[in-house]
């Protein structure tokens, strides 16, 4: 069975596991605690697995992948027969891949829990000033996102069925509510999140449905 090493609350786990559910591919869900402990990601067990120290971390076989993206690729080409996140068109793809990267990319590495760590810890940024760092990014973000949704069409990110875009673009939209960043900028943004809300392998990947939600 597939093992997943994930943290509830991390996005990038998050995309991982919508699109597993998406490709009905059963899974084992590994917790790795990012804050008990200092954080379980900087056990010597777990830097075997992935030196960063990040989640996730996807076990097939003998095999350990790392990164988001590359885990929804592999799972992609590793298991065709399942549902497609990226069609055969080579232009939707790529736009796929873009809108993917936009967000795992762009808005979401300026935000993660250890940028946020180092501007608490070591540049003494306080709490105000640093959840304004972080809706400012994802304002710049999902400014040019909302942009690009408007010219695709359907009513998921590309299309009308969900891609590995929208495996990325859910997980950022839970962590700007989060951190109540207003959306009603966003109306593409907010239709897609709501197509999305439909259907159960996004609401089963939401993090309170997660085992270490507790």
């Amino acid at each position: 069975m597939i093992k997943l090493y994930s943290y509830f609350r991390s996005s990038a786990a998050y995309r991982v596991r919508i699109a597993l559910n998406l490709k009905a591919l059963p899974y084992e869900s590994i917790p790795v605690h990012l804050l008990n402990n200092g954080g379980e990601q900087h056990s010597a067990h777990y830097k075997s697995i992935n030196p960063m120290k990040l989640v996730p971390s996807l076990v097939d076989g003998e095999q350990v992948f790392t990164q988001s993206l590359a885990i929804i690729e592999y799972l992609e080409e590793a298991y065709p027969d399942t549902t497609s996140l990226l069609p055969d068109e080579v232009n939707v793809r790529a736009n796929i891949r873009a809108i993917s990267q936009m967000i795992a990319c762009d808005i979401h590495p300026v935000n993660n829990l250890r940028v946020l760590q180092y501007l608490n810890n070591q540049l003494d940024i306080d709490e105000t000033h640093r959840n304004d760092w972080y809706k400012h990014w994802i304002t710049v973000g999902f400014d040019a996102l909302e942009k690009v949704l408007a010219k695709q069409p359907g009513k998921f990110c590309i299309g009308d069925t969900p891609t590995m875009a929208d495996c990325c673009l859910i997980p950022q939209i839970y962590n700007a509510k989060r951190f109540n960043v207003h959306l009603d900028d966003y109306p593409h943004i907010l239709s897609v999140y709501s197509s999305c809300k439909e259907l159960p392998a996004f609401v089963q990947a939401e993090p309170e449905k997660q085992p270490d939600m507790a």
